[in-house]
């Protein structure tokens, strides 16, 4: 099985530069999106009964990382590669690894930063050997839909339309379908749903700011954000996502991707229609 041919790369739509600066200056292993989804990847880890010989972290920066976890085969020892920090970061558009035949690649939190989201994966299928593992996080499309509506009200009241002041995320519908794109065999996709409470709405603006989670995108809104539009934008979060306590709700959606490079001995897809394969059986199906 060969990807799929893919269309010319897309013009890039995030500042990787910008996006680069923040992360570095912020406590990425203090960030508690990433101690959530660490904690799942160990979870799913756990139940894959596969021995991995090399193995990688692919993620933004490598701080707070761990060097090893298990699978139900025993310790997995993994590499690390920044993205966007460090004395040499990876450009995430790139994706060119130091090696090849790695047979479990793991990305965390860096997608969501990635314009050309097809190629990334085609390129990180490349860098598996057969029947090599890929597994990635990063937010889904309803992550922060409580603050994309709030300035959206406020852009409009102020300044007479729409701006992007939050970044397009991928939706879980188009996810699997951009593995089985790449020419990933046992596509997954699943979604794990949080809501995060904060005492005001600008609680969560300046926690985003400092997991140097703000605007990432190249063309920012000409329009800057002035006190009056971000009191606003405050008002009208109240107003949608506001709790019986004060308190406020964000939702955060981490979306988990899976799939494997093929090889022979993997299981021939059911006919369309016919079954699901869950995540479960797919992560943990028998060698051989």
């Amino acid at each position: 099985m060969t990807p799929a041919t893919l269309p010319p790369a897309p013009t890039p739509i995030f500042d990787r530069a910008r996006i680069a600066r923040r992360i570095e200056a912020s406590r990425f292993d203090e960030n508690f999106v990433l101690r959530l989804v660490l904690a799942d990847l160990e979870d799913r880890l756990s139940m894959v009964t596969r021995a991995f010989s090399r193995a990688v972290i692919v993620a933004p920066a490598v701080t707070g990382l761990p060097a090893q976890l298990h699978s139900a085969k025993g310790p997995i020892a993994f590499e690390h590669i920044a993205t966007a920090s460090g004395p040499a970061p990876m450009d995430g558009e790139a994706f060119a690894l130091p090696g090849r035949n790695y047979d479990l690649i793991v990305s965390l939190l860096d997608l969501q930063w990635v314009t050309d989201v097809p190629g990334y994966l085609a390129r990180t299928r490349a860098h598996l050997a057969p029947d090599g593992l890929f597994i990635a996080a990063f937010p889904g499309g309803d992550t922060l839909s409580e603050l994309r509506q709030a300035f959206l009200l406020a852009d409009s009241e102020r300044h007479g339309g729409a701006f992007a002041r939050v970044a397009p995320m991928i939706p879980l519908k188009d996810a699997a379908g951009l593995l089985q794109r790449a020419g990933f065999a046992l596509p997954v996709a699943d979604v794990e749903t949080h809501i995060v409470r904060y005492a005001d709405p600008l609680a969560l603006f300046l926690e985003l700011r400092a997991l140097g989670a703000s605007n990432p995108l190249l063309e920012r809104p000409s329009m800057p954000v002035s006190r009056a539009l971000l009191g606003r934008a405050a008002e009208a979060y109240r107003e949608r996502a506001e709790d019986q306590d004060g308190r406020v709700r964000a939702t955060l959606e981490l979306v988990w991707l899976s799939g494997w490079s093929p090889h022979e001995s993997q299981q021939k897809p059911l006919k369309p229609g016919s079954a699901e394969v869950s995540l479960s059986r797919v992560l943990g199906r028998p060698e051989g």
